[in-house]
């Protein structure tokens, strides 16, 4: 079967489902990728589910409308030690939920 893909978004969510983990620090993608099965990991340590993704795609798009409007500038913070740690603790975890079931 032939598949062309619009972008590698696309892609990824075909590809994931139940079982899989995708890192990702891209809301809509996790959304997407939450909703074929999979897991879902911030590439800051914070899964995401689906209990919280709804909540993080508005602050997401409000934060955006306020930097449109000047109101806000700059963008997240940057990645710190303290992420990485939280990352792979939480990645670890994820996995050892996923083996056990």
């Amino acid at each position: 079967m032939l598949h062309i893909y619009v972008d590698a978004d696309d892609w990824i969510v075909e590809q994931s489902g139940p079982g899989d983990i995708v890192v990702t620090g891209d809301i809509p993608l996790a959304a997407r990728c939450l909703d074929e099965g999979a897991t879902v990991l911030g590439h800051k340590g914070r899964p995401f589910t689906l209990d919280n993704v709804a909540e993080a795609l508005a602050t997401r798009q409000l934060l955006t409308q306020l930097r449109d409007q000047g109101v806000m500038k700059g963008g997240p913070p940057p990645f710190e030690k303290k992420d990485r740690s939280a990352f792979l603790q939480q990645l670890d975890q994820m996995i050892n939920t996923i083996k056990r079931s």
